[in-house]
């Protein structure tokens, strides 16, 4: 295909794109159904039915990715008329694609656009949420940090802060401290637990730690037993919250290194920074 039919066609696609009150990217099927090459509605809108199905193979929900809409249309003289539509997502757009003739060109192109554009959109999800369990896991260091120096300050004793965090993770694993959720999780015994928590547990760690830090200082604690029955409390007050979210402390499989994760992300952004010429 040459690169000005390419360029064309990536013009036609993205010039019909539309977007929701809440920035989500859709086309209207009738829009869709033109730039794909197809004269009648009822012969697309049997690929539609199909790419449903794949919908619902996949287990997605079709609901969330094909929304019926009715919109007015214009038939000439200056009248109008209601016609049915239907609001696709890029993903929507990808199956219909994927259920066309790659023989026709509009549909060869449109099967590699949206399986481009897709990735694309699953490759940015994926760096935030890498970014997000970074920063978490940052503020976490930070939380400890200051509970360990007001634990010190408090008792003295540069031992009670992993007596009391110990307490505390066992509090919030359902009985299984913290030498036993490493070896649960496959964690090196020489590495913290936190490095390989997902990002909802280390959110809930760092809570729990904030609300020690500020019930120490305000009922002015100062014994170990006392900072740890503190401690123990407030993580079991965010243990019963994710158990009312059905969310299993204990039960959430590891993720990956942060140190991996942390040198992925910067090598990325190194790389991007030395060659801005990819970034357009």
């Amino acid at each position: 295909m040459r690169n000005e039919i390419i360029k064309g066609l990536t013009d036609d696609f993205e010039s019909h794109s539309k977007s929701t009150e809440n920035g989500i990217e859709f086309w209207y099927a009738r829009d869709l159904q033109h730039l794909l090459g197809y004269t009648e509605w009822r012969n697309f809108n049997k690929v539609i039915s199909k790419a449903k199905t794949a919908c619902e193979v996949s287990e997605h929900s079709i609901q969330d990715h094909f929304v019926d809409v009715n919109k007015m249309v214009s038939i000439g003289s200056g009248t109008e008329r209601e016609i049915d539509d239907i609001m696709l997502t890029r993903y929507a757009c990808y199956l219909i694609a994927q259920n066309g003739d790659p023989k026709k060109q509009p549909i060869a192109f449109a099967q590699n656009y949206f399986a481009i554009q897709t990735r694309k959109y699953e490759i940015i999800a994926q760096r935030i949420n890498d970014w997000e369990r970074l920063n978490a896991r940052q503020k976490l260091t930070l939380s400890e940090k200051e509970l360990s120096e007001l634990i010190y300050e408090k008792t003295g004793n540069d031992k009670d802060f992993g007596i009391i965090r110990s307490k505390g993770d066992q509090a919030l694993f359902g009985g299984k401290n913290t030498s036993q959720m490493k070896k649960r999780l496959n964690v090196p015994e020489t590495r913290p637990l936190a490095d390989f928590l997902p990002t909802i547990i280390i959110k809930a760690k760092d809570f729990a730690a904030e609300i020690t830090v500020f019930n120490t200082r305000d009922k002015s604690l100062t014994t170990e037993s006392k900072i740890s029955n503190e401690h123990v409390k407030n993580n079991l007050g965010v243990r019963k919250l994710l158990l009312d979210r059905q969310i299993v402390p204990e039960n959430i499989p590891a993720e990956e290194d942060i140190k991996k994760l942390e040198r992925r992300v910067n090598s990325e952004t190194k790389n991007a920074s030395r060659n801005p010429d990819k970034l357009n």
